[in-house]
């Protein structure tokens, strides 16, 4: 079976420090091969860093959740980044959230402090590994008006017709588990090529069942979601989605 990647949960959320290595067991079993473990802020990604000597199906990124309007923490952040180019594997997550940000002049600073990490994906040629509630068209203009290249739009929850912009532009949309019990997320995978799909968990939310803790051994349920949805076979899903990571974030994923 092709190599399989859970391309975005909080591996570093306390809710796992007590069965991690079981959790990571598990998705292994389940034909997980690596899972990016994106953070919040300059903690988590001090931590994935640490968590990834543990567990080297780890891949860890870092980042600065939208609702954070902190510019020197955005500036402390990149220069993590910059300094830990080498172990990291995306930015992330990083991008707008217009669902808690709602004042103009909040959202404003949000948009200042993505396009620092757009410019920085950019530098290093790392992936964006990006965050769009309630802002999934702004997310992809900002995207596309900066010369993004490397993006990976997670758990959109905009209309395909803010997402078909951001596919035609090469960037890629994973989807959770939760699409199993999610119109928005069914209509977007009916919408979407093959070609722009990727997998995730999100962990430890957004799994098959709300409220419960989500796990990346779950990103095989993501995927034969897309199966049926499409009317294909899981191994087509399969090689496509692994052939999807290898593009994005390169032949360590295969």
């Amino acid at each position: 079976m092709a190599s399989l990647t859970d391309t975005h949960a909080h591996l570093c959320d306390p809710v796992f420090d007590g069965d991690r290595a079981e959790v990571l067991e598990r998705a292994g079993a389940a034909g997980i091969a690596a899972v990016i473990a994106v953070g919040e802020n300059l903690a988590d990604a001090e931590k994935n860093l640490e968590l990834a000597i543990l567990h080297p199906m780890i891949r860890p990124a870092a980042g600065l959740y939208p609702t954070l309007l902190d510019l020197d923490l955005a500036d402390k952040i990149c220069a993590f980044i910059r300094s830990h180019r080498e172990k990291l594997s995306a930015i992330g997550e990083v991008g707008l959230d217009y669902w808690i940000v709602q004042s103009e002049s909040d959202r404003e600073l949000q948009r200042e402090i993505f396009r620092s990490f757009i410019a920085l994906s950019e530098e290093l040629s790392l992936p964006l590994n990006v965050h769009s509630r309630s802002a999934g068209r702004h997310a992809v203009a900002l995207l596309l008006q900066s010369g993004a290249r490397k993006v990976q739009l997670h758990a959109f929850d905009g209309k395909p017709s803010a997402a078909l912009p951001a596919a035609e532009a090469g960037f890629y949309f994973s989807i959770p588990p939760s699409v199993m019990r999610s119109e928005q997320k069914q209509r977007l995978v009916k919408r979407l090529p093959l070609s722009r799909l990727l997998i995730e968990t999100d962990s430890p939310v957004l799994g098959p069942v709300a409220q419960e803790r989500n796990e990346p051994a779950n990103a095989l349920l993501a995927l034969e979601a897309i199966a049926q949805l499409k009317g294909i076979s899981r191994t087509e899903v399969i090689e496509a989605v692994a052939m999807n990571t290898r593009q994005l974030y390169g032949e360590a994923f295969s």
